[in-house]
């Protein structure tokens, strides 16, 4: 990853993981809890594919496992949202830009259904039962909800500063200035072929009038002989 990609990452993550932890964790609202890190990896996501996806949902999540007041196995939060950053970042369009809202808000619905599930299915794994007795269902059906609600205020603003962040200038001149010094190049050793292509060619010139004097003196000769 660049290194422009990487300081607005860990930015937003760190903003996004501030916020939930210090303001929708305390609200206390019935099911889930709103998940501004989920919605901030997907937003990054749809920007930079599946490979920066990933790397930036194992960080985030990675930080939200180590982040207090976790009470959870370090590295299940992380598993998680590398899945869903990588999963996300399949749905990035071909020319950056999305056509409608609607593509978004599924994918949404889905990871925030997909991560619920995931993050169930690695606590049973690790023996970690407590969504049996929260309500599974439930948790699921709020998850969607509240990132639904959340995601329009959330996920386009990211992937716009996103965007902005890939249209580096600094980026452009340095691409810019190593474009004009490999034609300079380019022009400089073609420049140099062709003059050393014309001294040999003058070399091979004048060997070819010597061959051609000597070959006269020669004829000459042998007619003053006969």
């Amino acid at each position: 990853m660049r290194v422009n990609r990487i300081l607005l990452a860990s930015v937003l993550v760190a903003v996004a993981l501030v916020i939930q932890v210090s303001v929708l964790a305390r609200l206390h609202l019935p099911g889930a809890v709103p998940d501004l890190l989920l919605l901030t990896v997907l937003g990054l996501a749809m920007v930079y594919g599946h490979v920066g996806g990933a790397l930036i949902g194992f960080g985030a999540g990675l930080l939200a496992d180590l982040a207090p007041p976790a009470d959870h196995a370090a590295g299940r939060y992380a598993l998680v949202l590398c899945v869903i950053g990588y999963c996300a970042g399949l749905m990035k369009p071909e020319n950056g830009r999305l056509k409608s809202a609607a593509g978004p808000m599924l994918t949404v619905v889905v990871a925030a259904i997909g991560s619920t599930l995931l993050y169930a299915g690695v606590g049973a794994l690790v023996g970690d039962t407590a969504a049996r007795h929260v309500g599974l269902p439930g948790l699921m059906f709020t998850a969607a909800l509240y990132d639904l609600l959340l995601a329009p205020f959330v996920v386009p603003g990211i992937m716009a500063l996103a965007r902005r962040a890939e249209n580096d200038p600094l980026a452009d001149s340095t691409s810019a200035a190593k474009k004009s010094a490999d034609i300079s190049s380019g022009w400089i050793s073609t420049g140099t072929g062709l003059k050393i292509g014309g001294q040999r060619g003058g070399l091979g010139g004048l060997k070819t009038k010597a061959r051609t004097r000597s070959t006269r003196v020669g004829r000459i000769k042998g007619v003053k002989r006969l």
